[in-house]
C-alpha cells in the first residue's frame, strides 16, 4: 500500500511539472507573438509613418544602429513626402566626416534645392547608389530602400543624446504636420485623400520659392 501511495505521488507530482513547463511555453510563445506584432505593426501619426525603432532628429533625419558605431541615417515620411518628386540627390562621399546638425544631404527639384541636416556624426561608410539613380526611392520606402548612407560613429552615446527622446517623437511629428496645415491649408486634404495617407508628392504645384522656404523651415537649414 505504501509502494502505492508514493508511485500515485510521483505520478501527481511529474503531472504537475508537465502542466507547468507547458504553461509556461505557452507564456513564452504568447510573449514572442505579441512581441514580434509590436516591432511589425506600423506606427502612423496624422497619416506619417513613424516607425518606432528608429531614432529621430529634430530636422526630420532618422538614425538606426546597425551595431556598435555603426549606424543607417535617412530622411523621415515627412520630409519625403514634402520633398516629393525630386530628381537629384546629393550626398557626401565615403570617406568624409559629417557632423550632427549640420548640413549633409541635397535634394534638387525643379531647378530648386533644398538640404537636410544629418541626424548623426561621424565618418561616411556607404552611400545608397539605388536610391542616388532612383530617387522615387525616397518616397516609396524612406526607412528601407530609400536609406542614404550608413555612418561610422565612434561616440554614440553623444549622437543619441542630440537626437529626439523617444517618448517626445509623436507630439513631435504632430507639432510638425499642424504647422505644415497652418501654412498650407490645402496639404490637409492632400493627405485626408488616401485614406489619411499622404500623397506621393505634397509640393507639387508649389511654385519654387515656396518650396525651398517650406522645406527650409521644416528641415531647419
Amino acid at each position: 500500500m505504501t509502494v502505492i501511495l508514493v508511485l500515485a505521488t510521483f505520478l501527481v507530482f511529474v503531472a504537475l511539472d508537465i502542466m507547468l513547463r507547458h504553461r509556461k511555453q505557452v507564456h513564452a510563445a504568447a510573449t514572442v507573438v505579441a512581441a514580434e506584432a509590436r516591432l511589425e505593426a506600423p506606427a502612423f501619426i496624422e497619416g506619417f509613418l513613424v516607425p518606432e525603432d528608429v531614432r529621430y532628429h529634430a530636422g526630420h533625419g532618422w538614425a538606426l544602429r546597425e551595431r556598435k558605431q555603426l549606424m543607417r541615417v535617412g530622411i523621415d515620411e515627412f520630409a519625403a513626402s514634402l520633398l516629393g518628386g525630386v530628381k537629384q540627390i546629393e550626398m557626401p562621399k565615403p570617406g568624409r566626416w559629417i557632423r550632427q546638425g549640420q548640413r549633409a544631404w541635397s535634394f534638387y527639384r525643379n531647378g530648386e534645392k533644398a538640404e537636410i541636416l544629418s541626424p548623426v556624426e561621424g565618418e561616411v561608410v556607404e552611400v545608397n547608389t539605388e536610391v542616388l539613380n532612383d530617387p522615387s526611392l525616397l518616397r516609396k520606402d524612406p526607412y528601407g530602400r530609400g536609406w542614404l548612407m550608413t555612418v561610422s560613429v565612434p561616440d554614440e552615446d553623444s549622437v543619441a543624446r542630440n537626437l529626439l527622446p523617444v517618448e517626445i517623437v509623436p507630439d513631435w511629428m504632430r507639432r510638425s504636420v499642424e504647422r505644415l496645415y497652418a501654412r498650407q491649408p490645402n496639404f490637409a486634404g492632400a493627405v485626408a485623400a488616401d485614406g489619411g495617407r499622404p500623397v506621393d508628392d505634397l509640393g507639387d504645384g508649389l511654385s519654387g520659392s515656396s518650396w525651398s522656404e517650406l522645406t527650409a523651415e521644416f528641415f531647419l537649414t
